[in-house]
């Protein structure tokens, strides 16, 4: 039975409000904050339990009534109140079960590239870039720009950034992979319709103890900073250019004046990158869909259509078509998109588990 499955959260939380009330616990800051987001993530499922319990017992007490002479024809219309409710709460508890992705609490390391279509790709980097970061404060997210490399029509060739946040790789998670653009360029003077393709790839922010790297390992250049960047470029040797010989991963840096904190930078980008292939060795079948879906950055492969003219936006990985791409973009209303990917997802682990 489903309430069999439920016992075990609540027992386990019961046991974590005892642990955390123990005087011992608070020297062991460490601890506590573990333990403490432990039972964060097991609240939902402990809340939805107990009112599926009590709703279980208030049906089974109800129909109790049923035989009494005096109460039963009120027993009668209660029921028609309580049974509805039971498949509704089923419901949330199966998504509830389901398995957690271990990375859905953590930040994100986001990097957005132009594809192919040149300047135009490298303008819609720095269009989708804009609606991140409009969907980032909509949620309360902050962004931390690591590097950038301007494109000279506007926009960029390349920008990578850290979003932290409550749940971020949760929601973005569905972010990677190839977005076609489709749209008349300002320089266009035809009207006719370009299209461009750019790449974005999410990767979960780590802590240092969970990739190692060694010193050996690596092999770091210094070089003077290129491009825009005010009075100080091109008069310090300041850009790193980190490259990991074991997997070939190589990491560039130059948007900081401090050698040191463009070479930091660096490494947070690297260490997500080696997680992000240590996911991939680990999970074979879903490398083998994010290797399809970010492809080689031209107009095939794509996950996402965004097409100006008929201001409409298509998820192609779930057959959305929205025609409200202006409001989205301009408002950062990704959640239009990211909640049926989200839906669609859960309601295949579902069908895969059985629930």
């Amino acid at each position: 039975m489903l309430a069999d499955k439920l016992t075990p959260f609540i027992t386990r939380y019961n046991e974590l409000s005892d642990l955390l009330s123990s005087p011992d616990i608070t020297s062991d800051i460490k601890r506590m904050t573990d333990l403490s987001r432990e039972q964060s993530n097991l609240l939902p499922i402990v809340e939805k339990a107990k009112e599926y319990q009590t709703l279980i017992a208030d049906i089974a007490d109800t129909k109790e009534m049923l035989s009494d002479a005096e109460m039963g024809e009120m027993a009668k219309e209660e029921l028609k109140e309580l049974e509805p409710q039971k498949p509704i709460i089923e419901e949330d508890i199966k998504m509830l079960l389901l398995p957690k992705d271990p990375n859905d609490d953590r930040n994100i390391i986001v990097e957005l590239r132009a594809g192919a279509g040149g300047d135009e790709a490298a303008i819609f980097v720095g269009d989708l870039f804009d609606a991140y970061t409009r969907y980032a404060d909509l949620r309360g997210w902050k962004i931390e720009i690591i590097s950038t490399s301007p494109s000279d029509a506007g926009g960029y060739k390349e920008v990578t950034a850290l979003i932290k946040g409550e749940q971020v790789y949760s929601r973005l998670k569905y972010e990677g992979g190839t977005h076609r653009v489709q749209r008349v360029p300002e320089t266009e003077s035809q009207g006719r319709v370009h299209t461009s393709a750019i790449t974005v790839a999410v990767m979960p922010e780590v802590d240092d103890v969970e990739v190692t790297i060694e010193d050996k390992d690596l092999k770091i250049d210094v070089m003077r900073s290129s491009g825009c960047g005010g009075q100080s470029v091109n008069t310090t040797d300041s850009a790193v250019r980190i490259t990991h010989l074991p997997s070939g991963l190589v990491v560039t840096n130059q948007d900081q004046k401090s050698q040191h904190k463009n070479r930091e930078k660096a490494m947070k980008v690297l260490k997500a990158r080696l997680y992000d292939l240590q996911m991939q060795e680990q999970q074979s079948e879903n490398a083998a869909e994010r290797a399809a879906q970010v492809g080689s950055g031209d107009r095939s492969g794509r996950i996402r259509t965004y097409n100006y003219p008929q201001n409409r936006m298509s998820d192609h990985r779930i057959n959305l078509t929205l025609y409200r791409l202006e409001a989205i973009m301009s408002g950062g209303l990704l959640d239009e998109v990211v909640e049926p990917l989200i839906t669609d997802h859960q309601a295949k682990i579902v069908e895969a588990a059985g629930l």
